[in-house]
């Protein structure tokens, strides 16, 4: 981190980790959102006058790493085969790379892409409910109702999956 920017190489320190938590969740690939998150804050250092006065910058930060892997999709101009959810958790769940429980992450693996961002940016990052609603260009209500529908489904995945261990 350049040392003429103090308060941007905290901020990196701060959030670097809950940033890369956050996209890994939406692109389901460990080295790719390490890319797009340290693409993402290298974008932020070079504009860190306007980012950091953003009034939530990991989700600025999180926002242009959704965005990069959106181009880079674009650009190849084919969608991009979703792996089986069991393998990229073996690869991305890695508690000291992520810091979430391997099964947690396999059933954040299995939400549609939407309640994947939901859930990164509101319980991974904390962010409010009408700042989610900004980050992602949807209504609050809709952030509300991707929400409820996200912990719908991962309270009856998880439900499910600890009854089949129980029952093993």
């Amino acid at each position: 981190m350049p040392t003429s920017r103090p308060d941007f190489a905290e901020f990196y320190r701060r959030s670097r980790d809950d940033c890369l938590r956050a996209v890994l969740i939406s692109v389901r690939d460990r080295d790719r959102a390490q890319d797009l998150v340290a693409e993402a804050f290298a974008r932020a250092c070079a504009s860190w006058g306007t980012v950091g006065r953003h009034p939530a910058p990991q989700a600025w930060v999180i926002r242009t790493a959704l965005n990069a892997n959106v181009s880079r999709w674009r650009r190849r101009l084919r969608e991009v085969p979703v792996p089986d959810p069991a393998v990229v958790a073996d690869r991305a769940g890695d508690e000291s790379a992520c810091g979430l429980d391997p099964v947690i992450m396999a059933a954040l693996l299995r939400l549609p892409a939407r309640q994947r961002e939901v859930i990164a940016l509101r319980l991974i990052l904390d962010q409010d409910t009408a700042t989610t609603a900004l980050v992602l260009g949807i209504t609050a209500n809709t952030v509300m109702v991707h929400m409820a529908r996200a912990l719908a489904t991962l309270r009856a995945d998880l439900t499910s999956r600890r009854h089949q261990e129980v029952a093993q």
